[in-house]
């Protein structure tokens, strides 16, 4: 954990130093849990917030935190003529982490983002390293993505989402 705190410190330090225009998005996702978990959860939902410095023409580096949210899934159980209903409970995530993204063209970026995932769901839970490479299409307000987010801990809860992001 310590590895990663550093290397969000120095991206972020990088940023800071050379940083000639930052902006700020915000947005919101959705996705289909996948992974160790994808059994006990129906849909991610979550919203975001990040800014980045712009360090060179092609490259921006920043801080995102927000929201996300594994919606618990209903599961029946039958006994003879009994069918018993069971909903599950959410579990909601507030990441800090550093974030990346470099512009293949003007309007193709990669990006990436790293750092850790707090656990903020009712009950018992775990928060765990967050990384989530993404690959989308950006406009001068907004940008639309496909990503692979996953929260590390003793199993994986990952899911595959899209998400719309609006850049002032």
């Amino acid at each position: 954990m310590k590895k990663i705190t550093l290397s969000i410190v120095a991206v972020l330090a990088f940023g800071f130093a050379n940083a000639q225009d930052g902006h700020f998005k915000v947005g919101a996702h959705v996705g289909l849990p996948m992974g160790d978990f994808k059994d006990f959860y129906s849909v991610n939902l979550g919203v975001d917030v990040a800014y980045l410095w712009q360090v060179t023409d092609k490259f921006s580096a920043g801080a995102t935190t927000g929201y996300s949210t594994y919606l618990g899934k209903t599961t029946k159980e039958t006994f003879g003529a009994v069918v018993i209903e069971t909903k599950g409970d959410a579990a909601g995530f507030i990441p800090v982490a550093g974030t990346a993204q470099y512009s293949i063209s003007d309007n193709l970026f990669v990006g990436a983002d790293l750092g850790y995932a707090i656990y903020a769901g009712s009950g018992d839970g775990n928060g765990g390293v967050i990384y989530q490479p993404k690959f989308g299409y950006q406009a001068e307000k907004f940008e639309i993505y496909a990503g692979y987010k996953g929260i590390s801990d003793s199993g994986t809860l990952s899911s595959i989402n899209v998400g719309l992001n609006y850049k002032f």
